[in-house]
């Protein structure tokens, strides 16, 4: 560029098109139904809709992409609701539960009890029995939960399944939130394992492998192929101190969705290729293994949607501010108060006026009594009234079950899957 030329303007980021959902007469289209008429079936605001269309077309593109000998478990984390879990056990190799209470939704769902598998640390003594009882693989945290598994087994004449969750001497690269690597509360530090195997063989429990995952919400192919082939490594060297053949092998997940601006969709293209070279390498080194991916947001976050109807319009020293009937007490995430450092606006539109053309920047906020009950800063939006809907795109995961719903005393939300 010459001196004499002007500086170029740089745009400034904005979301990756939310083009899963479709359009018709101009309202945003949820499972087969547009907005305006699917709220009147839900018969009020807010709620969530997760869109049981796109939760079987992200299973079927995973399919697709990656290679057949890796199996798909969800994370029901992300999304407890049962219906979803219902729908997506029945499309998904495994579920991965992380409490007596998943455990339950999941056993209720029609989950088969040998593909799931119940990880977190501080399980309880009667949470361990449950496990036991119920046939599902434990994935062990911590050395005391070992007695406490070989003592239900004893009682109750049944054999504890146990894999290891094991913390890596490695983190995920660019991941939203790190679980292994460095000081943790997940898992076994891998300086520790060797005894710990030695435990498990002395006890006499069921050894079926090793649980490894690093980290979560990473966009960067190439930081999930890194800590993929660095889990397996790792587990290759641990299967040379363990009581039985390794079984079962979880490398984690970490796959991220785009929610903020900037932000692109996850290229499965090299995670598949670096999937398929250690399918093969498996097939050498640990022929008896199942390769597992454990997925949560990403099979469930971009096919939901929150919505909430707006009850007001206000105008405060020259700002628009559109105020819902539901908030932070429903999405903490969209507010930006579940683990964002410098809070961004989740992709965020007026539902019923979706294709409209006429458009202005305004803030949707919540009814709470905090200025951190912030749904949309300053966003160009559709032009609202009151009446209109307001609606939170990523929405299929960590929403209504990671939101505290009884702060201020507003009334619950509830959940469809259409």
């Amino acid at each position: 560029m010459s001196e004499s030329s002007p500086p170029t303007k740089r745009e400034a980021p904005v979301h990756a098109p939310m083009s899963q959902f479709a359009l018709r007469d101009g309202e945003l289209v949820v499972g087969g139904q547009k907005l305006s008429h699917l709220a009147e079936r839900v018969g009020r605001t807010p709620f969530y809709a997760y869109d049981r269309g796109l939760l079987k077309a992200r299973v079927a593109a995973l399919r697709a992409a990656l290679p057949a000998q890796i199996q798909l478990h969800y994370a029901m984390k992300a999304n407890p609701m049962p219906a979803v879990v219902g729908l997506v056990a029945g499309l998904v190799d495994g579920i991965d539960v992380a409490s007596a209470g998943e455990l339950q939704i999941a056993l209720d769902a029609g989950a088969d009890p040998a593909e799931i598998s119940f990880a977190g640390p501080g399980k309880r003594d009667i949470e361990l029995a449950q496990a036991v009882a119920a046939g599902v693989l434990v994935n062990v945290e911590s050395a005391r939960e070992l007695p406490v598994l070989a003592a239900a087994s004893q009682r109750l004449g049944l054999p504890a399944r146990v894999a290891v969750r094991v913390n890596p001497d490695f983190e995920l690269k660019g991941s939203g939130m790190k679980m292994g690597g460095g000081p943790k509360q997940f898992g076994v530090d891998t300086e520790q394992l060797p005894e710990l195997l030695q435990q498990i063989g002395r006890l006499g429990l069921g050894f079926e492998g090793f649980h490894l995952f690093a980290g979560s919400q990473n966009l960067k192919p190439e930081a999930i192929c890194e800590a993929q082939r660095k889990s397996y490594e790792l587990a290759l060297r641990l299967a040379e101190h363990a009581p039985a053949p390794v079984a079962f092998l979880n490398l984690g997940g970490g796959f991220g969705i785009p929610y903020f601006p900037g932000e692109q969709r996850l290229d499965l293209a090299p995670i598949a290729a670096n999937l398929q070279d250690l399918v093969e390498r498996a097939a050498r080194e640990l022929p008896q293994a199942r390769l597992v991916i454990e997925l949560g947001r990403y099979l469930v976050g971009e096919a939901g949607v929150y919505v909430t109807r707006i009850v007001d319009r206000k105008v405060s020293r020259g700002q628009i501010y559109l105020v819902t009937d539901g908030g932070l007490n429903h999405h903490l995430s969209a507010s930006g108060n579940f683990g964002q450092v410098l809070r961004k606006n989740y992709p965020v539109t007026i539902g019923n006026k979706a294709g409209s053309v006429a458009r202005e920047t305004a803030s949707v906020v919540g009814p709470l009594c905090t200025p951190l009950d912030l749904l949309a800063d300053r966003m160009e939006l559709p032009v609202a009234e009151v009446g209109d809907l307001a609606v939170v795109f990523q929405s299929g995961a960590y929403g209504r079950s990671a939101s505290p719903q009884d702060f201020l005393g507003h009334p619950h939300c509830v959940e469809v899957l259409v």
